[in-house]
């Protein structure tokens, strides 16, 4: 039976969409692997929306909490809000209580990647804000680590991503991931689904 692993993904403007696809194909390139994109429930009105320039949805699916329990590795990704996942991500997990009452993601590896308006926008702290809500459900929280390699350690140009998980600078809305950025999820893609593969094949 094939591994499931889940890219789930809030993204207003298309950056963290950018990075989920990457995910998805970097998971897809292990063996025995299925991955699929879903993204989180709107919470702000179409008219909010506008105002704000936000373009119109990507057609992948919307996720319900229930559907989480079918994942057997799931990667959270989001963009920042003063440090802290953006409100429609806390507000998905918030309405996660009946998994976290029976445990259902107890166990489960799961991972994160971002999209920050600047260098010092929350790279780091979104990551470590987030782990909380990992941690309650019990799930087994899997950094990226240095395994992507030199790259990370490139000062020449500006980059995101970091040991938590692959990232992107969106800057005023117009920096789009650069191919390292990319590169980088669809890494942490492919090192992620071969966690869950063994974690998985071990149970």
């Amino acid at each position: 039976m094939a591994v499931k692993v889940y890219a789930v993904y809030y993204s207003m403007y298309g950056h963290v969409a950018k990075l989920a696809d990457e995910i998805k194909k970097g998971a897809s390139s292990v063996e025995g692997v299925e991955a699929k994109i879903w993204q989180v429930p709107e919470t702000l009105p179409e008219e909010v929306l506008g105002k704000m320039g936000a373009p119109p949805k990507l057609d992948a699916p919307v996720i319900t909490p229930q559907e989480l329990a079918e994942a057997d590795g799931i990667l959270f990704g989001f963009p920042t809000r003063f440090g802290m996942m953006a409100a429609q991500m806390k507000a998905f997990f918030d309405a996660t209580g009946g998994l976290w009452r029976e445990q259902s993601l107890a166990g489960k590896p799961a991972g994160i990647f971002f999209s920050t308006g600047t260098q010092g926008g929350g790279q780091e702290t979104t990551a470590l804000t987030t782990v909380t809500q990992l941690t309650h459900h019990g799930m087994v929280f899997v950094p990226v680590g240095y395994t992507f390699g030199a790259k990370l350690f490139d000062m020449e140009k500006v980059q995101g991503g970091s040991p938590y998980g692959a990232g992107t600078f969106a800057a005023d809305g117009s920096r789009w991931p650069s191919e390292m950025e990319l590169e980088h999820a669809f890494h942490q893609g492919q090192y992620f689904a071969g966690i869950a593969k063994k974690l998985k094949g071990s149970s």
